[in-house]
């Protein structure tokens, strides 16, 4: 069934009652303050959010129940914050420190909304089923190039690749390769392909991403033994209970690194981009970018365009000019002249 498309009347309706639930939730941390006093500020790590409540990780890894004060932006799993302790296991957290990446989509008004912060690795899940979007795939690579971060694809149920069908599916990755990006083939089913993997994500704080359907939840589960032990930690320390499962959250890999898992990733799309910005985040495109007959070329019917004459040569795939034609079409005007 189609998605229901929300009027403007009621976007602005739910965005009011968002806001009033926000400034409710930010009293009760600003009364939390001044009824229970509060430590010596505090530097700490977000591991897990849901809502306004906050997990946060202090120096000695101990987990304690935060809320956030007003007026300090959008928290969100992976962040570095400044958090004042109001009585054992509860505190404030009173400040955002600088993010070194942060990975966002747009919310439905159109506004970035921050999803993880601090991240050093983009994880794409694909599969040979469901049959794989390279348009989806490159969007993915689009935002990693973006935001500054290295990508990894990681090629789930690859136990299913095999006959014509596993010849066309290769034939389609090769070209990620050519250009440059990593891929890693896994069965989260049979546990095929994990050491491998351990070994990539290990001292990397990792996110994945991918269309519905490929397996994300279940290679997160082949990666977590103990990914039960960890929930029911965080549920202990902050009270979350039932909601500890439905939390952004970052969780520790046996292996060493972290990996966080977020709900909101699940309807990722790309966020508003320059003409320019996208063509960057097309990393093929670079070594002929600059070098059109014309500044303004949009690699369409203009003479002397690099871009196109290198699709000729076959240095450049058609299916990534075509897809890159398309989002520059369909990205949303404003940010996107």
């Amino acid at each position: 069934m189609a998605k229901r498309r929300l009027t403007q009347k009621q976007k602005q309706h739910i965005q009011r009652i968002q806001e009033k639930r926000r400034e409710r939730l930010a009293k009760r941390a600003s009364d939390t303050l001044e009824q229970h006093g509060a430590d010596a500020p505090l530097e700490g790590r977000v591991i897990a959010r849901h809502g306004q409540n906050l997990a946060v990780s202090d120096s000695e890894g101990k987990i304690h129940h935060c809320l956030s004060r007003q007026n300090i932006g959008h928290i969100v799993c992976g962040d570095r914050v400044v958090w004042q302790a109001t009585e054992p296991g509860n505190g404030v957290v009173t400040a955002c420190l600088e993010r070194e990446t942060v990975l966002a989509r747009p919310d439905y008004s159109g506004r970035e909304k921050p999803l993880a912060a601090n991240i050093t690795l983009l994880v794409i899940v694909i599969a040979p089923e469901p049959e794989p979007s390279e348009y989806l795939l490159d969007q993915y690579l689009v935002t990693a190039e973006t935001i500054g971060v290295p990508a990894l694809i990681a090629i789930n149920k690859a136990d299913l690749i095999s006959g014509d069908k596993g010849d066309s599916f290769n034939q389609r990755i090769q070209l990620y390769q050519e250009i440059g990006y990593p891929v890693i083939r896994v069965s989260a089913h049979t546990r095929h392909g994990l050491d491998p993997m351990f070994e990539r994500l290990q001292g990397e704080t990792s996110i994945l991403v991918g269309q519905s359907g490929v397996g994300k939840s279940s290679i997160i589960n082949a990666l977590l033994p103990d990914l039960d032990l960890q929930i029911g930690r965080l549920s202990e320390a902050t009270g979350l209970g039932k909601h500890t499962t439905s939390a952004s959250t970052c969780y520790s890999l046996p292996t060493g690194g972290e990996l966080i898992d977020s709900p909101g990733v699940r309807s990722f799309r790309l966020l508003k981009l320059s003409r320019q910005e996208l063509e960057h985040g097309f990393r093929d495109f670079r070594p002929y970018s600059g070098h059109c007959q014309f500044n303004d070329c949009k690699h369409q019917q203009e003479p002397g365009c690099a871009i196109k004459e290198a699709v000729e040569l076959g240095e450049i795939s058609q299916q990534r000019l075509d897809h890159f034609l398309h989002l520059a079409e369909t990205m949303p005007k404003g940010l996107g002249e």
